[in-house]
């Protein structure tokens, strides 16, 4: 058991996965809603792995992010969400994969352990 390469790393030589999964966070909705205005906020259907979609878009792999607008599955946020979710406050995963800002509710969010959101 000893370090491994990508402990070894300075952050920005780490494998892009790790580096995206270390800026995941989770956030209130208030903290999102000027990137909604901004129309930069993509919404990720909760059955993909949120990181993994960061990955793809960072990538630039066409094929895979096209399959999956195609699908709905991950959207431009829409003014009815935006508005349910101003109204409830929920904590949401997010992460940037510029020049979007992926973001993801699910309930895994909502019992982060480990995790406060205040």
């Amino acid at each position: 058991m000893g370090i491994t390469e990508e402990e070894f790393l300075p952050d920005n030589q780490a494998p892009l996965h790790q580096r995206l999964l270390d800026q995941t966070a989770m956030v209130l909705w208030s903290e999102l809603e000027r990137h909604f205005a901004r129309g930069v906020l993509l919404q990720v259907d909760a059955a993909l792995d949120l990181v993994e979609v960061a990955v793809s878009i960072a990538e630039d792999n066409v094929q895979q992010v096209s399959a999956w607008k195609h699908s709905g599955k991950l959207k431009a946020l829409s003014d009815t969400i935006a508005g349910q979710w101003s109204a409830g406050q929920p904590v949401l995963w997010a992460v940037v994969a510029a020049p979007w800002v992926l973001v993801q509710e699910n309930e895994a969010a909502k019992t982060y352990p480990g995790k406060r959101v205040q």
